[in-house]
């Protein structure tokens, strides 16, 4: 049970100070899994979700070899920023929760801006 609290501790923390800097912006969160990878861009202003992409998505489930690696997290990246800027979302603030920035989660951050969005 101390690891799932440390966990939740971490991921508060980090939304926190992502509120704190955020202002209008809506949040890219992120939550990667053993076997999968999800993302979501969160209104908190208005409480609901802009956009939402991850690896058990039809399309993207038969073309990736697993849902696992950093090829799947850059077309989650990619898939979630297209999603936003046909919302009309192109400044979001990045929240990565208990996750350190590196591997999948940088490689999904990566590749949403490189698709259109800034943070």
């Amino acid at each position: 049970m101390a690891d799932k609290e440390a966990t939740q501790r971490r991921a508060a923390r980090v939304r926190r100070q992502i509120r704190k800097v955020a202002g209008e912006r809506p949040r890219l969160s992120v939550h990667r899994s053993s076997k999968h990878i999800y993302a979501q861009i969160i209104d908190d202003a208005r409480g609901h979700t802009v956009a939402a992409a991850s690896t058990l998505e039809k399309d993207l489930k038969g073309s990736l070899k697993t849902g696992a690696d950093q090829a799947a997290a850059a077309a989650v990246g990619k898939l979630v920023a297209e999603r936003a800027v046909k919302a009309g979302v192109k400044d979001v603030v990045f929240d990565r929760g208990a996750f350190i920035y590196h591997g999948r989660v940088k490689a999904l951050a990566e590749a949403a801006r490189e698709a259109g969005l800034s943070f």
